[in-house]
């Protein structure tokens, strides 16, 4: 009805201001004014067609070209975008992706100088700065009135004398098509409705018959078997035969008192374990799909690789004592607690990049070296089963961010939350045995990874300490390490180094750690 218009603008509204008074609560003019405009000759045949209505008046909106010069407005930095862009503030490195965050969520230079960064060297992350954003967000940091970015587009008022059609063309898009949708759906919907499917319904009440008798099951097994024990009392009662079919599966254990049946208690949201105690002297367990899935894991393990494991000792005074004198700021500053964990992926991270083919995993006869450092950590589950969470760029992170990964997966892994994503991508794994008082321990690789490395309990010793003085005896915190290493790759002489490396990094901790790069 408006597609005409564009050429004949003065006939049709001289004409139609007059009648619509009259006509306009007359239902009949409806389809008169639909079938004018959709076909050009006088005929009645057009009323059929009234269904492209809708798109007519649906099309004519879209003709105003004030839409397109919006689109192809240039983005425009601000100045202090560009200034961002141009410079780094106080010597701190921002990547590119970073930059774009603060440009688009209108981060200001000031504010990005304030962020504190997790990455290495004190740089904000992209976790960082999304988290700022969050917070700011929620009001829990004050917003700087200081917008960063902004886009000035050109042209602004070229849309605006544009916006008073659209009302105009929006109220007989509501009338018009009404009629005609609820008019031609309700004929196909007639001849659907369709009793057939009451029929079906009957038979399915001899299945609830069939259901209801289920108790007799038990019942009926044990008359054959009635030599094991013997019975004064009319216990059991007939049943009939076809209730008797359906309880093959437990035939094989008779009723008795001294049979129990029980559930083994299972957290997580994998299936609970069945077990049958059997006269108090035999339990059955039978495993949940995740132990199901950890025993066949650790069968391909040691069928896949030949296992070495060496085994080093490391002095960690240094690192106990900087963990004691930091912990209680550094849990008030952060937010997380300080463990062992992330002290010891940071001294492994510097080892792995000195000894790149632990890195590395086996394809046939190809050896590939991965260039990302993901390190994995075995975490036990309240379950009693076994979970590796993986800190993806270990790398790539200060003793902060590794701090909050990997308190962050060890809840979530404990708590089942837990994503796909977070258990995959690992290049070497970690498992801390001394949690529960182990001295050392032989892992079994993590496929299809080449290394894993155990560290145990630490342990006050007395010890023999070298100086340049001479030899002194002193009480020490000692822990021992082993590596456990796939020996078609890495050799002894790898491997041994690897973890002699690993232990220097321990005992080489300094003891005045700078663990915050910011104000």
């Amino acid at each position: 009805m408006v597609a005409q218009p564009t050429t004949q603008p003065t006939a049709q509204p001289s004409t139609q201001p007059s009648q619509p008074p009259a006509p306009a609560p007359i239902e009949p003019t409806s389809p008169q004014l639909v079938a004018q405009p959709t076909a050009q000759s006088p005929a009645p045949s057009p009323q059929p067609v009234a269904a492209p209505t809708p798109s007519l008046l649906v099309a004519q909106p879209t003709v105003p070209t004030t839409a397109q010069p919006t689109a192809d407005i240039p983005y425009v930095p601000s100045a202090a975008a560009i200034e961002l862009m141009a410079k780094p503030a106080a010597n701190r490195f921002y990547s590119p992706l970073v930059l774009n965050i603060a440009n688009s969520e209108g981060v200001s230079l000031s504010e990005l100088e304030r962020i504190p960064g997790t990455g290495s060297d004190g740089r904000v992350s992209k976790r960082d700065i999304l988290q700022y954003v969050a917070d700011k967000k929620a009001g829990r940091i004050p917003a700087i009135q200081q917008p960063l970015l902004v886009v000035q587009p050109t042209t602004q008022a070229t849309p605006q004398p544009y916006q008073q059609p659209a009302p105009t063309y929006t109220a007989p898009v509501e009338t018009t098509p009404a009629p005609m949708l609820v008019a031609q759906p309700t004929s196909p919907p007639t001849s659907q409705p369709i009793v057939q499917p009451t029929a079906q319904t009957e038979p399915v009440a001899p299945v609830e018959r069939f259901a209801a008798p289920t108790p007799p099951q038990l019942v009926v097994q044990p008359t054959a078997q009635q030599e094991n024990k013997p019975v004064t009392e009319p216990v059991y009662q007939a049943a009939p035969q076809p209730v008797a079919q359906p309880t093959a599966q437990s035939s094989p254990v008779p009723p008795s008192q001294d049979i129990v049946y029980s559930t083994a208690q299972s957290s997580g949201k994998f299936s609970e374990p069945s077990s049958v105690v059997v006269s108090g002297e035999t339990e059955i367990v039978e495993m949940d799909r995740m132990r199901k899935l950890i025993a066949k894991h650790m069968v391909d393990s040691k069928a896949t690789s030949p296992h070495v494991t060496s085994f080093a000792e490391a002095d960690v005074t240094n690192m106990v004592m900087w963990r004691e004198k930091v912990k209680k700021e550094f849990e008030q500053r952060e937010g997380t607690k300080l463990t062992f964990t992330p002290m010891f992926v940071e001294c492994l991270v510097k080892a792995m990049k000195r000894f790149p083919l632990v890195n590395c995993s086996l394809n046939g006869d190809q050896i590939i070296i991965k260039k990302d450092i993901n390190i994995g950590m075995a975490t036990a589950l309240p379950s009693g089963n076994l979970i590796v969470p993986v800190i993806k760029g270990a790398d790539q992170l200060n003793i902060v961010g590794l701090s909050k990964s990997v308190n962050g997966l060890a809840d979530a892994a404990r708590n089942g939350k837990l994503k796909p994503e977070d258990t995959t991508g690992g290049t070497f794994t970690l498992t801390n045995v001394g949690t529960f008082g182990s001295l050392m321990g032989t892992p079994i690789i993590n496929q299809p990874q080449v290394a894993i490395m155990a560290v145990g309990a630490i342990k006050k010793r007395a010890v023999v300490i070298e100086s340049a003085e001479g030899d002194t005896i002193g009480i020490r915190h000692m822990m021992y390490l082993s590596l456990s290493y796939d020996h078609r790759i890495v050799d002894g002489s790898i491997g041994a180094s690897f973890l002699t490396a690993v232990a220097k990094e321990f005992e080489q901790w300094d003891v005045n750690k700078q663990w915050f790069h910011y104000l």
